[in-house]
């Protein structure tokens, strides 16, 4: 018996089971842990990437509209339709386990709601006008200062099933993430103009929405004038600063280059008169030179050419479309306004283009009031238009237009809209006729934009001569939309000199928009990225 006694004392074959017992509790730790924390990351990866996706969202409607703040937050918050699957439904939301924003369904729309936002929402959304961290920033107060949002959604629990053992009940998360709007406009003629409010003070603002309809004098020159018309560089063909690659992008129908940004730009050094001729293609004017549509593209006109040249009837038959010669010239009696303010009553001319404004119209030099002569005043001689090309009086045209201070840019697309009866050829002398329809170069592609419509850079030149001077990039101020009002083109000389080719002339239509903010312009790109 006592040996039996001793051979079970000297047994071990069953101590790891004790061992094991002891054990037991920290094994079922660890694993708990490591259960737990691997739903604790998921929830926070869950919460981190709807955070991200609402400030993604946020950012879209960042355009410096009215309401963008409001539309900004009601996106953000309209997407946070997802649930946290990994986290424990709230009582609090309902029984509902969705990601919100300080439990809100929508925000009222208003204009200029950035700080009432921040309050309805515990601050969990703020938008910024500048942003570098969450200390070194500056709060937007208005939609049109907004650039930047933060988005916080609110935390969210999970009740751990096994770390309890070692003491922890819960994990109780958030997520934060900053977005951004970066923007770009795409496919149009590289241009800008030096702000000529610059002309009267330094860093002006230019308020394009204020300027609807108004006339610009924009002149070729040193970029870094206020008022002169410049190029920019975009980086497009192998030679950017080539005179054939920049007329590529401002005559070809398809442009050859992709997008440039809308804050920082290149400037093109130098003047480049000759490529005004790739503009004119625009107008059904092509003077045959290789700058004016260099081989590889084609040059169309827009529907609608209406201009003051008229075409020669060729001496030998041909169809000959070059300016000068037998080409394109100014009719016999060209528009010559003798007032600034008065309408033409006599002396009408035998066909009209859209004119200038009269301010600008009335000689050479004519200067308007505003940013030193640069800018006009929206007053053009609408009775002597509708009078030579319609025959109307001011009574009639403004009954059948409805506005009587109706812009040029409205009035053309009105003759669009009709084309075919009210764009019709006009015979001007012994055979020379006038063509308010592409005849020489073609209609565009169908789909190309609007060729007589285009987005403009305005530069403050005059702020950044340092940056101009040394090549550097310039911040672009805004862009803006315009219309060609007339080609480029050398009407007159000596004393009865009216226009030269160098010089631009364009209405104001309105800055350019983006399509989220409801505008036509299909060209501009926003694209949102995370900061942080």
């Amino acid at each position: 018996m006592q040996g039996v006694i001793r051979k079970f004392a000297a047994d071990e074959s069953g101590a790891v089971a004790g061992l094991y017992a002891v054990a037991l509790i920290g094994l079922i730790a660890v694993g708990g842990v490591g259960f737990d924390y691997a739903r604790m990351a998921g929830m926070d990866s869950e919460l981190q990437n709807a955070a991200d996706q609402a400030a993604l969202a946020a950012a879209t409607q960042l355009d410096g509209e009215a309401q963008a703040c409001s539309r900004g937050a009601n996106a953000a918050i309209g997407l946070l339709k997802n649930v946290t699957l990994l986290s424990n439904v709230d009582p609090d939301q309902g029984g509902r386990n969705e990601v919100t924003i300080n439990s809100k369904s929508s925000f009222a729309l208003a204009d200029n709601a950035c700080a009432s936002i921040k309050t309805a929402s515990g601050a969990n959304i703020q938008f910024y006008s500048s942003y570098q961290d969450r200390i070194a920033n500056t709060a937007a107060g208005t939609d049109g200062e907004a650039n930047v949002v933060s988005i916080q959604v609110d935390t969210r629990t999970a009740q751990y099933a096994f770390t309890p053992i070692v003491g922890a009940i819960r994990a109780t998360l958030s997520a934060r993430a900053v977005a951004s709007l970066g923007s770009s406009i795409c496919k149009v003629p590289p241009v800008f103009m030096c702000n000529p409010f610059e002309k009267d003070t330094v860093g002006a603002d230019f308020n394009a929405n204020a300027l609807k309809g108004f006339g610009l004098k924009l002149l070729s020159g040193a970029p870094d004038v206020p008022g002169n018309f410049g190029f920019l560089d975009t980086g497009f063909g192998s030679n950017t600063n080539s005179t054939p690659e920049l007329a590529k992008a401002l005559g070809w129908d398809e442009i050859p280059y992709d997008c440039a940004p809308v804050d920082l730009v290149g400037l093109k050094p130098g003047q480049r008169d000759v490529v005004f001729n790739a503009f004119n293609t625009r107008f059904d004017i092509n003077t045959n030179g290789a700058n004016t549509c260099p081989s590889g593209g084609t040059c169309g006109a827009a529907d609608n050419t209406r201009k003051d040249l008229i075409k020669k009837k060729p001496n030998n038959g041909s169809n000959a479309c070059g300016v000068g010669g037998q080409g394109w010239t100014e009719t016999p009696t060209p528009y010559r306004p003798t007032s600034a303010t008065v309408p033409l009553t006599t002396n009408y001319p035998e066909i009209m283009g859209f004119p200038r404004d009269m301010c600008h119209a009335v000689s050479y030099d004519g200067s308007c009031s505003a940013a030193s002569g640069l800018i006009g005043n929206a007053l053009w001689d609408r009775d002597a238009y509708f009078k030579v090309n319609y025959g109307w009086n001011h009574s009639t045209w403004v009954s059948e237009l409805g506005n009587p201070n109706v812009s040029r840019y409205a009035v053309y697309e009105w003759e669009l809209a009709d084309k075919d009866n009210r764009l019709k050829s006009q015979p001007v002398g012994a055979g020379d006729s006038a063509y308010s329809q592409p005849v020489c170069n073609g209609h565009a592609a169908t789909g190309t934009p609007d060729r007589r419509k285009i987005s403009m850079a305005v530069v403050n030149c005059k702020s950044q001569a340092d940056k101009i001077a040394g090549n550097a990039k310039v911040e672009i101020l805004k862009w803006v939309d315009v219309f060609l009002v007339e080609p480029a083109f050398n009407r007159g000389s000596g004393n009865a000199k009216r226009t030269t080719d160098d010089q631009v002339y364009v209405e104001v239509i309105e800055e350019t928009r983006s399509a989220g903010a409801g505008g036509e312009t299909e060209i501009r790109k926003d694209k949102p990225f995370l900061i942080e």
